[in-house]
């Protein structure tokens, strides 16, 4: 208490009318439409908050796992084989940032098994040095990715794939390759069967259904190549990867192709971008919906209380002071809304991963089936710098919400204001 005996009268009486009396149905109608404001703020903090944290996980999540799978850096040669790999690895080696390097053969086939067909990528690779550039060999939950051995024609497969194949560890399937051979009856595929020594599951339904390993050698003879396709990098920092890129454009020699993971995947990266700018801004018009409410409730208040300020102006107060409280009124709702709604966004968004699989649970739906959205469950990842951003502009426009009512009060002329009193 004397605390508030030492502030200014104008924050005293704005004080007071925030907590608006209910001496009066009027008063108490005020006090309902304050607290609707309050409310729609710390509704449209808290689902900005949440929305975008899901967004975040969304994008984090997915590129993840993306990167489990794809290098973070891709070297190729312009004429479609690098046959000295080894002397461009070690190039490569030399930038401080390159941390692994590994051959691959990149290619399209066909599996079949009995009557089953199925479009695939296929990657040729080193197991051993496959795993200094990518996590495959950690996801390998059937099998071993070290039983891709040169001259056996063992094949890798994702977990989906496999499922759409049906077949199991041991099993073989038969690979079609596009470049024919050329006999006295036509142009026929070439045929080669598969021993399927692994299944992998990275956790990204278009990888896990799609793609297949097999080792190098094995694909350079399968798809008649003569070297590998190119090198893939890993680095330290994968947010990096386009300066290091730029870097190593430099660095290498030859006729090379270098692309990094963000160039790979730029529209998925740019589509998610846009979907977060527009989610941004179309919840934030719930906050400046609520910033409308609280317009009219200081308008409101304001005729409600014309008496009270023609007698404060009788008695010394300029109009600034009047400004003063009516905006001191206001900004106590935002700040009260925004604050409410950050602590429940905070407390939504970090328990996301529990709060979602009950819901679905209680209402028998799967939000994100993984065949649409590539991963099935809703990851969430709070980043501070959006929370400081939100609570910012929520509190910026329940301050502006204030400046025409307070104008308004400011302008009451008292002698207007008693004339009925």
């Amino acid at each position: 208490m004397s605390i508030l005996k030492n502030l200014p009268f104008e924050w005293l009486v704005g004080l007071r009318y925030t907590r608006a009396g209910r001496r009066s149905g009027r008063n108490s109608f005020i006090s309902f439409i304050s607290l609707i404001s309050m409310a729609g703020i710390a509704l449209g903090v808290a689902a900005l908050i949440v929305v975008l944290s899901v967004m975040n996980g969304f994008q984090k999540d997915v590129r993840d796992r993306m990167l489990s799978v794809l290098a973070h850096i891709e070297v190729s040669d312009a004429s479609g084989a690098m046959t000295d790999w080894q002397g461009t690895a070690r190039q490569a080696m030399q930038d401080k940032e390159v941390i692994g390097a590994a051959p691959y053969v990149a290619a399209q086939a066909m599996l079949t098994r009995d009557d089953i067909l199925r479009g695939v990528v296929i990657r040729g690779v080193l197991p051993q040095q496959e795993r200094a550039v990518s996590d495959v060999a950690n996801q390998v939950r059937q099998g071993s990715f070290d039983d891709l051995k040169a001259g056996e024609f063992n094949v890798v497969l994702g977990g989906e794939l496999a499922r759409a194949l049906h077949v199991e560890i041991g099993e073989k399937v038969t690979m079609l390759a596009p470049q024919g051979q050329v006999t006295p009856a036509g142009v026929l595929p070439r045929l080669k069967q598969f021993t399927v020594v692994g299944i992998f599951e990275a956790g990204h339904y278009e990888y896990d259904s799609t793609l297949a390993f097999i080792h190098i050698e094995d694909a350079e003879k399968m798809f008649r190549l003569g070297a590998p396709s190119g090198l893939r990098l890993k680095i330290i920092d994968m947010q990096r990867a386009p300066q290091v890129a730029q870097d190593l454009s430099k660095l290498l020699s030859g006729d090379l192709i270098i692309s990094d993971w963000s160039k790979q995947n730029r529209n998925w990266f740019a589509a998610v971008q846009t979907e977060k700018r527009m989610m941004f801004i179309i919840l934030t018009l719930i906050i400046a919906v609520a910033a409308f409410n609280l317009v009219s409730t200081l308008v409101m208040t304001v005729t409600d209380k014309q008496a009270d300020i023609a007698i404060l102006r009788t008695l010394g107060a300029s109009p600034g002071s009047i400004m003063k409280i009516f905006m001191i009124q206001g900004a106590l709702v935002g700040l009260l809304g925004t604050g409410i709604g950050v602590f429940l966004g905070i407390l939504v968004a970090l328990n996301v991963d529990v709060i979602v699989p009950v819901i679905e649970h209680l209402l028998g739906v799967q939000f994100l089936p993984k065949d649409i959205y590539l991963i099935s469950a809703l990851p969430s990842d709070l980043r501070w710098p959006d929370v400081y951003t939100i609570g910012t502009v929520a509190v910026v426009m329940a301050f502006l919400a204030t400046l025409y009512p307070s104008w308004r009060a400011a302008r009451v002329r008292p002698a207007e204001a008693l004339r009925y009193e």
